[in-house]
């Protein structure tokens, strides 16, 4: 299943990589996230950066008929590599996201663009698949909407954060 999202911040695209290649900026996404234990990593390698994080996730937000298949708790685990910057500042980048044990993976292309009144674009395109017979495009939809979900939240972090720098 396809997807496409974007977040505008009110900020130029320097100051919105600095943000999402921030350690505080990582910590504060993955508890809004609702995560019941986490790691994370930022490397940067000059201007480009990525960041790794791992997250033990309820499984309140998986359809219920789909709960036994997934036990506890759910295994996430998110890698958003980002370029450096091209000459007119704007970036581009990938994002994959596993679910260990779950036939479910998240792969795309992100950017980061200026915007209108000096804000900046974040955009996401990606595809969502499930490997599972019978079942697997209700599984797309339902993370579909979870990633709507988190986007959503990512973006409420981000304002706070830019509103407090």
């Amino acid at each position: 299943m396809r997807f496409d999202a974007t977040i505008d911040y009110p900020a130029d695209v320097d100051t919105v990589a600095g943000m999402l290649a921030d350690e505080e900026f990582v910590r504060r996404k993955i508890a809004a996230s609702g995560a019941l234990d986490s790691t994370q990593e930022v490397l940067r390698e000059g201007e480009a950066f990525t960041v790794t994080t791992r997250r033990q996730m309820p499984t309140d937000q998986v359809p219920s008929s789909f709960r036994s298949l997934v036990g506890q708790s759910l295994d996430v685990r998110l890698v958003e590599a980002w370029e450096a910057p091209h000459p007119d500042r704007s970036r581009a980048g990938t994002l994959s996201l596993d679910i260990v044990g779950a036939p479910v993976r998240v792969i795309g292309r992100m950017s980061l663009q200026a915007g209108p009144g000096g804000g900046t674009v974040q955009s996401f395109s990606g595809d969502i698949t499930a490997s599972v017979p019978f079942f697997g495009k209700p599984i797309e939809k339902a993370a579909a909407g979870a990633v709507d979900q988190v986007l959503a939240v990512e973006r409420s972090i981000g304002l706070d954060f830019l509103a407090g720098r």
